[in-house]
């Protein structure tokens, strides 16, 4: 409901604004902007923790959902910008276009959680009942005896200290990856002679990369299961940072869709198989609450990887 409100929000601005400038226009973007980090923070901790509580293994596949959802809006992208280029203010009608279509399947999909979200009820799933007693849902779950040993679980402080190892995987993941797409990408990869389609481009390579690399680590063989290194992995994603800058600097465009690519790759299988890995062992309750500081650490690095795409700009001010 809130993604739906907030896109909507976004066209009813644009229209009475007329797609114009100014101070109130922008506050009122960033405010949706805000809200919009307030739903994703909501969706994807409390679905990482509901998955997390009852199958580590479907986490999967809902981040395979969420890098699906950017693979779809890059191609989105390519169709709005090879129809609307040449038309005056095609940037805005292509953003319109993307915001109305998120309206509607974000309307669609409002029944199908609600039936489900009952089904789930009915079929005695624990997860849910406290959202259904928000909704003003009954279940006979209510009345139920639950064993309090099953209750009882391990303070959020003392899953942190289990897992700070996990913890700083997704933290480290998250801020190379988001330090570099998309501002980076979109501001600091200089003329080639893909022209304007070159951002979009990277961004669709880094958002298709994400995607496959999501059905990776269901592949058992090749998927990393030891702590120390996935710790590793993600601390020498720092090496792509120089990379990325000596190569914008001096290499071609092959070498920066590569590069763009492999940290597309790289991100999406350490997250899955950080969230698959770290519930394991643990209580119902406690996998649900340690779904939850995941996601709170992933998050994190989101924000502090967003401040730092800054320092792109600062350096190439020097």
């Amino acid at each position: 409901m809130l993604f739906f409100f907030n896109s909507f929000a976004v066209i009813v601005l644009d229209v009475s604004t007329s797609g114009g400038g100014g101070i109130q226009p922008f506050v009122g973007t960033c405010i949706i902007a805000a809200c919009f980090g307030v739903a994703n923070g909501h969706v994807q901790g409390g679905m990482t923790g509901d998955l997390s509580f009852m199958c580590p293994q479907f986490i999967q596949s809902f981040f395979a959902g969420v890098a699906a959802s950017g693979a779809i809006t890059s191609a989105l992208r390519f169709m709005t910008k090879a129809a609307l280029e040449s038309s005056q203010n095609g940037l805005r009608r292509g953003a319109m276009i993307f915001f109305s279509m998120s309206c509607f399947f974000e309307l669609l999909c409002l029944p199908i959680v609600i039936f489900y979200r009952s089904k789930a009820a009915s079929d005695g799933s624990l997860t849910v009942k406290a959202d259904l007693a928000a909704g003003g849902i009954k279940s006979p779950l209510n009345s139920m005896s639950i064993d309090p040993a099953y209750i009882e679980r391990l303070s959020t402080k003392q899953l942190l200290l289990q897992n700070i190892d996990y913890v700083m995987d997704l933290f480290l993941t998250y801020v190379v990856t988001i330090s570099i797409v998309p501002g980076f990408l979109a501001e600091d990869t200089g003329s080639h002679s893909m022209g304007s389609w070159y951002v979009i481009v990277l961004i669709a390579c880094s958002n298709a990369w994400d995607l496959i690399a999501t059905y990776i680590p269901l592949i058992e063989q090749i998927k990393l299961t030891s702590r120390k290194g996935l710790l590793l992995a993600a601390i020498s994603r720092f090496l792509l940072i120089p990379a990325f800058y000596y190569t914008a600097k001096y290499g071609d465009q092959g070498w920066m869709i590569l590069l763009t690519s492999f940290l597309g790759l790289s991100s999406g299988y350490l997250t899955v198989c950080v969230l698959t890995e770290a519930p394991k062992g643990y209580k119902g309750p406690e996998q649900n609450a340690l779904g939850n500081l995941l996601v709170l650490s992933l998050l994190g690095g989101i924000f502090l990887g967003g401040v730092l795409d800054w320092l792109w700009l600062i350096g190439k001010g020097w």
